[in-house]
């Protein structure tokens, strides 16, 4: 109450000791402690109300008149979450805010709020209001209250209040200082988790650089200047996380046969129930009244009969006026004629349509009870079954099909409706009414008087004696959204109204005014069925009329002395606020106030305000009657009306943390987690009722135990109409003991409510079964987070009543998810201040931590029919990321806490000898595999004798000078050059002159060639031989990307120091253009020669080299983690490497190759300038970038030229799969046919993408491509072919690996389908004269088949080293010159530096042996090590992209260990903050491991190299330099 009282002296000016002295003497005769044990329930004072009045008004000049929503008031609740986040205020977090581009930011425009007063409009979920925070007091007067706007941000680190600030920050300045990271407040129970979940040992190694890159990144990469906004926040943010919240971890996981999940151990201070146990409470007997009718029809036709004058029911216009009353004459002539329809008019003449016991769905609006009352009454009088629906008002409403699963389930045929309504419901262009999703086809009936037929004289409906056939169908959503009908049968809803009229009191010919939805529930129960019973004058307020005078029922009490009112908290609320308007209305005449939400933890200030506002207004204390109730058990029980001038009944205030372990326990130790309660009452007369366990078998609860509410009485729900199997669970439930024997034998009905009996047989209850949230073994209720949120600090951000609660399952446990939605008017600054501190004051008062919040913009969550949020639609939109929120805050971090703790690398305590003993032992072979041997295949060809490729040329030139080798096609595939044997080497002859002429280039000196993909860049590659000179092949630049493309091709030209470049014209104008001055230094160019018109000159003489170890050709490469390395291949591997290719794929002169990749470095450069001229077949060249105006190119020449083999690269393939895949018709009608390629190989240095070729193959089975067709080939830097399909050998095979045992570093098989497994395919068969081996990176010890390790390579064609200019030798020699620690010490193997494992298959390889297949899983360079655990970026980036449609391509990379996921979107902006969650969720659910950042970006901003793999450094370099632009940054805490 603090806070209200503050405000009272705030206006009136009195002095702190005035204060003190007013406020002891106004608590006064209130603070009495009830005597004995139950010291649990104390007496609140409702606070004075001109105090109170002050307050509202001073309130009120502080903002615009009273549009205040709000559900869920409570001062005391405000003060506290005042208190709870003062308390953080003093550890000052700070939160770094997510970085959102502008073009994200919500526009709505101003139309389309709904005004403020209907954004509460809540049903029955949650419409508890809560007034309006209290204004904060000036710090001067009570200083343990601080002011919010101070809240969030004084820390030192740059905070993130001020976006521009913090921009301008950079790690250098901000410094943490020591205070920000303050020791955390002991609590009891519970450690508010923010574990420093990336335990700093894993520091991760920077990949080994080749020494002649090291230099350069000294200038570039390395050095990339980190002071930009994202850095400063994710040090904010890591600074967070830091945070010591947790103790530390005993011990480690050291073996992943453990159960994943870190079970929590039980805390021995959690509270257990003690008391005795509790049992069965009893309600007052049913009385027997004379005068009570058999059956409800019968007190309608009654009535009918001898009160036709009296009046049953008035309604409303929309401004509240009365529109029509029906008197109960009218009512029953109506019922009786439709009922005579129903049963005799609706088919032709001599069929029935409907039969007694059908059901019926009613489809009435809100605002027209007449109708509804008579459609009801005549569906009861024809004896068939009415089902209330509510009035579909889209083929879009929240829940639609779900309603028809309802009348499914119910078997409904038939719809009765008024004539307007009918008008209103959506229709077909046809003018039918739509068929909605998921409901069965039904008929439509008006039953408008006009439409009806009246009986004939002798006809008369059947009225028999209320028995136990259901009489009508009320519908339920549950918690998941399934709506279910729960059958009422006559006698229950006659006893129910007989027992109602006890309990209130009803007497004949009352006036009632009821705000509730008459179609079900209270609103059903009383104002429909017991007053018609009891002659009762019902005045229906519909809602619309509620939210244009909120003040109308009130009036319409006073108009009409009624003496009964049927409201919810929402209603007196509303009310309340209006109330100025209004001076001279008396509530004196109510005796009954009935609060039908009453049960709501959060009504007791709803009510407490109200009457504080009305008592002056006539309104007794006494006549406030809360009830709870459930669609199942009905009516629970109510408060009875009271006796003027008695004691007010008891309230607890309860433990939040003792209720969240499910115990009643008083309130002492923390005023700020307290929740008041009021009592509903006593049981219902002639029930029977008791509290159970609500999990597992329902044992009676003890005492001071939380159960679930159950009851046993003739007035309650029977069954869930057409689902036997759900019924038994709820509607009959025995109850048992503590040793599990049935205390009787009587069947009671699950209330759905929680709560426990308090003193005097008084009912509590505290939230309800479908609210509750179960997380790490505690329950927490949905209502009370709600409500917390809700006090909270600038409320000008969201909507009142328009937030959801519910809980997710991720990882093995609940988590919980806040989303509401955001004022069009609130800035990005107060949405996340707002947010950041709801997470502080729900870890405070609640100690349960926030998995996500989310703000969505006004008017977009799914809304039940009266305006509330439909939850679990809202649940299903998060999950499906459809949610499209405008502000996320997810903090998985701090709420995920059964995560399984990092593995710590155990001592390598075995030395590498006895693990190939062990192995031995064991009976496992070592891991390694061979190609066939190069030296016995004796090579008919007369090349054999040509040790270099410039001999054979020439030898080709002279032997066959006309024989095409190769043909360029362009994008119509057309030929647009061709390049027979002898061109190719006059071609050759010229470019050696010009470089000896013009370059004045001496033997042994670089050239770098910068050509697109063609025939010049393979006669200049020639003719650098011809002239003794090292060629080097670089990609040219883009021209329309030139700051992007010619620094790497600068970096190539320094770094290889090379002396002149060969080029095009056209090429040469761009070097030398302003563009590129602009990015790179043209002035210091080497000689560039332009090959495009050479004079015919031959040079002096063709060079030899004087040995084959002489260097051939540099190959150049940037890795994906952006490592520029450059390799050298001697003339000796060169003919080695092409003899094996020509071996593996069975090459000769006759034959036509297709080959679509870039010729710039790897495989792909020697399948496109080198094979042809060893083997003499034919290359057909299609350069990749000619399939962006052409998709079909590649495809269509395969078929065109009927070519058997082809190589590709991975970007190809996927431009293909996603391009062409739904035009394989297309194709088919243009005549491609790929049936007769027998090998297509994709050429790659990374695991092979299995659901890549898969997906080709599948699509272009279509037109011919046999599903065998499609392998892959693998090289590294050491050694450019190890693996490559060939054409004989058995096809790849695939295995399974569980993921799990990968990130340990070991290879467990498992089957197809096992969870959490990875395919593999084989990389194609291993080249002639390669042997591979598999060894333990850190030993250098071999291992045993199917273990995992580094990939090792011996073979004649290895790369002779890195090319370095400072000749570092010691990398040289450890990758490529490096020796077995134990087994084979002395051959000489090359590091690929890629992880993998030999598997023996049962398939034969052609030399008849079983064959050893060669898996690679991945580049050690690329992996992450995280938590101790070893990943791969390409399974963590698999998940992602399955995590969400939108979701176009995704790259991971760690910095200081967190993971940042980055995915372009290929959706609309406003599905970027979807992906937040679903990505979060997939990682952490499929990896164990917590997303740090979620950055979204445009379609195109990963990098991807030729080869179509992604330059993951890269990206992480633009990403701290700030250079991503990125659509939105999530900061995950």
């Amino acid at each position: 109450r603090h806070s209200h009282f503050i405000s009272t002296f705030i206006l009136s000016d009195i002095t702190q000791k005035g204060y003190e002295k007013k406020r002891t003497k106004l608590l006064a005769p209130y603070i009495i402690q009830t005597p004995g044990k139950n010291s649990t329930i104390t007496q609140l004072p409702p606070p004075s109300s001109s105090s109170r009045y002050r307050e509202r008004r001073a309130r009120r000049s502080h903002r615009s008149g009273g549009t205040r929503d709000d559900r869920y008031r409570s001062d005391i609740h405000t003060e506290a979450v005042q208190a709870a986040l003062a308390k953080h205020k003093e550890e000052k977090m700070a939160l770094p805010m997510p970085t959102k581009r502008r073009s994200t930011y919500v526009q709505s425009p101003v139309e389309n709020h709904t005004p403020p007063d209907s954004s509460s409009g809540s049903e029955d979920e949650t419409s508890v209001r809560r007034q309006s925070t209290v204004i904060a007091p000036p710090p001067a007067v009570n200083p343990n209250l601080q002011s919010p706007d101070s809240w969030i941000n004084h820390s030192v680190q740059g905070s993130s209040t001020s976006s521009s600030a913090s921009s301008t920050m950079s790690h250098g300045e901000a410094k943490p200082q020591p205070q920000s990271q303050p020791q955390p407040q002991p609590q009891p129970q519970y450690r508010p988790q923010y574990q420093p979940l990336y335990q700093p040992q894993y520091q991760l190694q920077e990949p080994p650089r080749t020494a002649a890159v090291t230099e350069m990144l000294a200038k570039s990469r390395i050095g990339v200047p980190v002071s930009s906004r994202v850095s400063t926040k994710i040090q904010q943010l890591l600074n967070t996380l830091k945070r010591p919240k947790r103790p530390p971890l005993s011990e480690f996981f050291t073996d992943d046969s453990e159960e994943i999940v870190e079970v929590p151990q039980p805390d021995p201070n959690t509270p257990k129930p003690e008391g005795r146990q509790t049992i069965p409470v009893k309600g007052e007997p049913l009385g027997v009244v004379s005068n009570w009718p058999p059956a409800l029809q019968a007190a309608l036709a009654r009535w009918g009969a001898t009160q036709g004058k009296s009046p049953a029911l008035t309604a409303l216009d929309i401004t509240g006026k009365p529109l029509y009353t029906l008197t109960y004459g009218k009512l029953w002539s109506r019922s009786v004629k439709l009922a005579y329809t129903l049963l005799n008019k609706l088919g032709t003449k001599n069929e029935q349509i409907l039969k007694p016991g059908d059901r019926v769905a009613l489809v009435y609006p809100n605002s027209d009870p007449g109708m509804f009352w008579v459609a009801f009454y005549g569906c009861l009088l024809a004896e068939v079954i009415p089902v209330p629906i509510e009035v579909p008002l889209s083929r879009k409403d929240a829940g639609i099909s779900q309603v028809g699963f309802l009348l499914g389930s119910c078997g409904v045929g038939l719809a009765l409706t008024s004539e307007i309504c009918l008008k209103g419901l959506p229709k077909t262009p046809a003018g039918e009414i739509l068929q909605f999703k998921g409901w069965p086809r039904l008929k439509w009936v008006v039953t408008d008087s006009k439409y009806l037929t009246k009986p004939s004289k002798d006809w008369q409906p059947h009225i028999p004696t209320a028995n136990t056939d259901p009489a009508y169908i009320e519908y339920k959503a549950n918690k998941e959204g399934t709506v279910v009908g729960v059958a009422v049968s006559k006698v229950a809803m006659l006893t129910h109204c007989q027992a109602l009229t006890q309990a209130c009191n009803y007497c004949e010919g009352e006036t009632l005014v009821n705000v509730l939805d008459f179609k079900k529930d209270m609103g059903l129960w009383h104002g429909v069925l017991t007053a018609v019973m009891n002659r009762i004058h019902t005045i229906s307020v519909p809602y619309a009329v509620m939210k244009a005078c909120p003040l109308s029922w009130v009036q319409r009490v006073h108009i009409h002395k009624a003496r009964v009112a049927l409201v919810k908290c929402r209603d007196l609320h509303w009310a309340m606020m209006a109330h100025r308007d209004q001076r001279d209305t008396s509530l004196a005449s109510l005796r009954n106030l009935i609060v039908a939400d009453g049960a709501n933890p959060w009504s007791v200030s709803s009510c407490d305000a109200f009457l504080n506002v009305f008592q002056s207004h006539g309104l007794k204390p006494e006549v406030i009657c809360p009830c709870a109730t459930s669609p199942e058990a009905m009516t629970v029980a109510i408060r009875r009306p009271g006796v003027p001038g008695a004691p007010l009944p008891a309230r607890a205030i309860l433990s939040l943390g003792g209720l969240s372990h499910g115990v009643i326990r008083v309130n002492t130790e923390d005023k700020n987690s307290a929740l008041t309660v009021q009592d509903v009452g006593h049981v219902m007369p002639g029930a029977l009722m008791c509290v159970v366990k609500p999990d597992g078998p329902p044992q009676l609860c003890k005492t001071d135990e939380i159960g679930e509410i159950i009851v046993n009485s003739r007035a309650g729900g029977n069954m869930y109409y057409g689902l036997p199997g759900v019924t038994k669970n709820t509607f009959e439930v025995i109850p048992v003991n503590a040793n599990g024997v049935p205390i009787g034998e009587i069947p009671f009905v699950r209330s759905g409510l929680l709560g426990f009996v308090g003193p005097g047989s008084l009912i509590f209850v505290v939230g309800k079964i479908e609210g509750l949230l179960m997380v790490s073994g505690r329950r927490h209720n949905a209502d009370d987070l709600v409500a917390t949120a809700l006090a909270v600090e600038p409320v000008k951000t969201v909507y009142r009543g328009r937030i959801a609660v519910f809980s997710v399952t991720v990882f093995y446990d609940e988590r919980v998810v806040i989303v509401a939605e955001q004022r069009p008017d609130a800035s990005e600054e107060d949405s996340f201040q707002w947010m950041s501190r709801v997470l502080q004051a729900i870890d405070s008062i609640h100690q349960v931590g926030l998995y996500c919040l989310a703000l969505v913009p006004a008017n977009t969550l799914p809304k039940t029919p009266l305006g509330g949020i439909h939850i679990s639609d809202t649940k299903q939109f998060f999950l499906d990321g459809n949610l499209h929120p405008c502000n996320i805050l997810m903090c998985p971090h701090t709420c995920v806490t059964n995560l399984p703790k990092p593995r710590q690398k155990q001592p390598v305590g075995v030395g590498p000898a006895s693990v190939m003993v062990g192995n031995l032992v064991a009976g496992k072979r070592i891991a390694q595999a061979a190609g066939r041997d190069l030296g016995m295949i004796e090579d008919q060809d007369l090349v054999r004798k040509h040790q270099y490729l410039t001999e054979a040329l020439h030898w080709r030139a002279q032997t066959d000078p006309d024989h095409v080798l190769y043909v360029l096609l362009n994008a119509k595939g057309v030929t647009v050059g061709t390049a027979t044997c002898v061109q190719l080497h006059k071609r050759a002859e010229k470019i050696a002159a010009a470089l000896t002429e013009k370059g004045s280039i001496n033997t042994g000196e670089n050239v770098v060639l910068l050509y697109p993909p063609g025939i010049d860049l393979i006669a200049a590659f020639y003719g650098c031989l011809y002239a003794g000179c090292v060629p080097v092949t670089v990609r040219p630049p883009h021209p329309q990307n030139l700051a992007a493309t010619l620094p790497t091709v600068r970096m190539i030209i320094d770094v290889s120091v090379s002396a002149c470049i060969l080029t095009t014209q056209n090429l040469t104008r761009i070097l030398r253009s302003k563009e590129a001055a602009l990015s790179v230094n043209i002035k210091t160019w080497p000689t560039i020669i332009d090959t495009d018109d050479l004079p015919r000159r031959r040079p002096p003489q063709i060079y030899k080299p004087p040995t084959a170890e002489m260097i051939a050709y540099l190959d150049f490469s940037v890795s994906t983690t952006g490592m520029l390395t450059g390799v050298k291949i001697s003339h000796a591997a060169v003919s080695a490497l092409c003899r094996s290719i020509k071996l593996q794929c069975e090459l000769y002169s006759s034959r036509q190759i297709a080959i679509c990749l870039d010729p710039y470095c790897g495989l792909g450069f020697v399948l496109w300038c080198l094979a042809s001229v060893y083997s003499g077949h034919q290359s057909i060249l299609i350069p990749p970038f000619e399939l962006e105006s052409c998709l079909s190119l590649w495809l269509s020449t395969l078929s065109q030229y009927r070519i058997r083999d082809t190589f590709c690269s991975y970007s190809v393939m996927e431009l293909c799969t996603k391009g062409l895949g739904t035009q394989t018709d297309l194709l088919k009608a243009r005549g491609v046919n790929l049936s007769c390629v027998r090998s297509c190989v994709v050429i790659a240095e990374e695991r092979p993408r299995l659901a890549l070729t898969h997906s080709f193959s599948k699509l272009f089975k279509d037109v011919g491509l046999s599903p065998r067709a499609v392998s892959t080939a693998f090289g590294s830097r050491v050694n450019l072919a190890i693996c490559l399909q060939g054409t004989t050998g058995p096809d790849p095979c695939t295995v399974y690996v569980d993921m799990k045992s990968l990130r340990h570093d070991r290879v467990r098989l498992v089957e197809r389908g096992a969870p959490q497994s990875l395919p593999l395919m084989e990389s194609g068969k291993i080249l002639p004269g390669v042997r591979v081996i598999i060894v333990n990176p850190e030993t250098r010890g071999p291992l045993g088949d199917s273990h995992l390790g580094e990939i090792w390579v011996n073979s004649p064609h290895n790369a002779s080293g890195y090319y370095t200019i400072y000749g570092e030798e010691s990398l040289q020699a450890d990758h490529f010159n490096t020796k077995l620690s134990f087994g084979d010490p002395q051959t000489l193997w090359a590091r690929t530096g890629y992880l993998g494992f030999v598997k023996r298959t049962e398939l034969l390889a052609a030399s008849g042996d079983r064959h050893d297949a060669l898996f690679v899983v991945g580049s050690l360079d690329e992996t992450l090590e995280l938590r101790g655990l070893r990943y791969h970026p390409i399974d963590i980036e698999t998940s992602v992209s399955r995590a969400h449609r939108s979701i176009a391509e995704s790259a991971v990379f760690t910095w200081t260990n967190l993971l940042v996921v980055v995915s372009e979107l290929c959706g609309s902006e406003q599905d970027a903050l979807d992906l937040v969650p679903l990505i979060t969720n997939v990682v952490l659910e499929e990896h164990h491991l917590i997303v740090g950042v979620v950055v979204i970006v445009d379609p195109g901003v990963i990098p991807i190299n030729s080869r179509g793999e992604k330059q993951r450094m890269h990206l992480r370099d633009s990403f701290l330099a700030d250079q991503l632009d990125p659509i939105y940054v999530a900061y995950n805490m």
